[in-house]
């Protein structure tokens, strides 16, 4: 009973607005193209859903945007935490990392394009890349700031670098690893959409790209709530996971308690 009150009073602003959209687009403010009515967006959401076309093209953009992400945070969590417990790895990725982060890597699309074309590979590609650098720093933070006190005694027991990795590195490093995870997926998903719009190869952003192209004001619309539909569940999913992962944490049993 207490998640289903918390469940709805975190819907409640979500209503309230659908409320109000629906009010302003009946009021006859704004033209039936620059506000359709919610009702009319969901009614094309509906006939979408009928005709398969909603559901594959979700399909499709979930599976880009979860390929990416998982390269990216095997990749991202591997590299941050190489970066923590060697030095010389520090010292060739530290600067690497420093000029890529900030770099908008939307703008290396036209060289993945030309490298792997007009498909699959370059969205997943261009996705990888862009939430790869907030996991490995975040993966980086967490490694580096293990306390140390626990290092040195492991390793006065005789604890083997496989062990202090295992046992002491990894289950301190998880939670900010997590974090990094929760940023990057957002991160992960924006990639994707922008990836399909400007290169036109399906999913949920061809659809956007599409309903631009036709004038369709109600399948944009559509599109949008869609979008925020799914990247909803992707980072509900996240947290759900973050919260089993961590139920030996302090963090963990107090979002379970909360």
């Amino acid at each position: 009973m207490t998640g289903l009150r918390s469940f709805a009073v975190s819907l409640a602003p979500v209503l309230v607005l659908i409320a109000m959209w629906e009010g302003v687009a009946r009021s006859g403010l704004l033209t039936p193209f620059l506000l359709p009515a919610f009702s009319v967006v969901i009614g094309r959401i509906w006939e979408d859903l009928l005709s398969g076309s909603l559901a594959s093209a979700m399909a499709l953009t979930t599976a880009r945007a979860l390929s990416g992400f998982s390269i990216a945070a095997v990749l991202g969590v591997s590299l941050g935490i190489v970066m923590a417990v060697s030095g010389a790895m520090r010292w060739f990725f530290d600067p690497i990392v420093s000029v890529g982060f900030p770099t908008p890597k939307i703008a290396f699309l036209p060289i993945i394009v030309l490298w792997l074309g007009l498909n699959d590979a370059s969205v997943v590609a261009i996705t990888a890349l862009s939430p790869f650098f907030i996991i490995a720093i975040n993966s980086h933070a967490g490694a580096s700031g293990v306390d140390k006190q626990l290092l040195w005694a492991a390793r006065s027991l005789g604890s083997k670098p496989g062990e202090l990795m295992r046992e002491i590195i990894l289950p301190a490093a998880t939670p900010q690893i997590l974090t990094g995870l929760q940023i990057a997926l957002p991160t992960a998903m924006i990639a994707t959409l922008v990836s399909e719009m400007l290169t036109g190869v399906g999913g949920l952003g061809g659809q956007l790209l599409d309903a631009q192209r036709y004038a369709d004001s109600p399948g944009l619309f559509a599109g949008v709530v869609e979008i925020a539909f799914v990247g909803t569940v992707l980072i509900r999913g996240v947290a759900f996971g973050r919260r089993r992962l961590l139920c030996w944490h302090s963090e963990g049993r107090a979002g379970a308690t909360a």
